[in-house]
């Protein structure tokens, strides 16, 4: 792995909405704002965790437009470029670039799922469109293609930009190790995703970073820190008090926007695709989660 490569958190804003289905803009900006303060190390946009397939194109140009004017270059703005075919990921990496981002990430085609051989003509395509750091994005089907370390390590060993991997196929450890000494350096750094659920195994196979959904975004980047500095006491103290959350958000993976609006970020938790099924014990049950978290939030209303 590069010695200036990408490190650390990365985290992913989620998309707010109105009440009336209209995106929040208002409460984006501060989101990205919270990223920040919470000490992230790069910021991740639009992708899984942002629900990117409930916008529309237009919304992800403008949203993405959004997002590097806030960050004003106070942190690398990886742009998500995940498109039906090879032409449309080619729009949204181009305009990546034209707007100023510090690079793209992508799944394979996530709607009609392609060959190995059309895999390397998508990313290919992105990469002669981005002109700068393109990260692919492995992730668990239906959404996500489940590509091999054999071909990830084909992707980024052939192919310009293609330099990053986030990898969150199961089990992502195992992968994660295959892409690591399968690499001859043409792989500048592996991330891992699942908000942070594997962290410490992944970190001691030599993981990069995590992009983790962005709402507790403070809590993950302590238990980055405390991994960077071999506090292996504190690391797992942290990861404890996390396990609750994590288990939470397996069941109700909408919970991210919930978080955010009882931490005062944004102003509505609602999704475009239905409420979260949130009722009286499982909606008190996520306060004493965050109450419990709280003394390792670094950031407060």
């Amino acid at each position: 792995m590069s010695s200036n490569s990408y490190r650390g958190v990365f985290t992913i804003p989620s998309t707010p909405f109105l009440e009336n289905g209209e995106i929040d803009v208002a409460s984006f900006q501060r989101m990205i704002d919270f990223c920040i303060e919470c000490g992230s190390h790069g910021l991740v946009y639009p992708v899984n965790a942002s629900e990117f397939t409930a916008l529309s194109d237009a919304e992800r140009f403008k949203m993405s437009e959004v997002l590097v004017k806030q960050n004003a270059g106070r942190l690398p703005a990886i742009i998500g470029a995940a498109g039906v075919t090879q032409e449309v990921a080619a729009l949204f990496a181009k305009h990546a670039r034209d707007i100023g981002a510090d690079g793209v990430i992508a799944m394979p085609p996530y709607v009609n799922h392609i060959s190995e051989s059309l895999t390397f003509e998508y990313y290919q395509t992105i990469s002669d469109a981005a002109r700068m750091p393109v990260f692919i994005q492995n992730n668990m089907p239906p959404i996500g293609s489940n590509l091999s370390a054999e071909c990830l390590l084909k992707l980024c060993r052939e192919i310009e930009y293609v330099e990053y991997i986030k990898e969150e196929t199961l089990p992502s450890t195992v992968k994660l190790t295959a892409v690591i000494q399968g690499d001859d350096g043409s792989c500048k750094g592996v991330f891992g995703g699942a908000g942070g659920r594997y962290l410490i195994e992944e970190y001691r196979r030599g993981s990069a970073g995590q992009m983790p959904a962005s709402h507790v975004t403070d809590v993950v980047v302590a238990l980055w820190d405390a991994l960077e500095a071999g506090d292996e006491e504190r690391s797992t103290y942290i990861y404890k008090e996390m396990a609750p959350l994590f288990l939470f958000e397996h069941q109700l993976p909408g919970c991210y926007k919930e978080v955010l609006y009882r931490r005062g970020i944004i102003d509505c938790p609602l999704k475009r695709n239905g409420e979260m099924p949130l009722d009286e014990i499982a909606s008190k049950y996520l306060d004493e989660i965050l109450a419990r978290l709280e003394p390792l939030m670094t950031w407060k209303k």
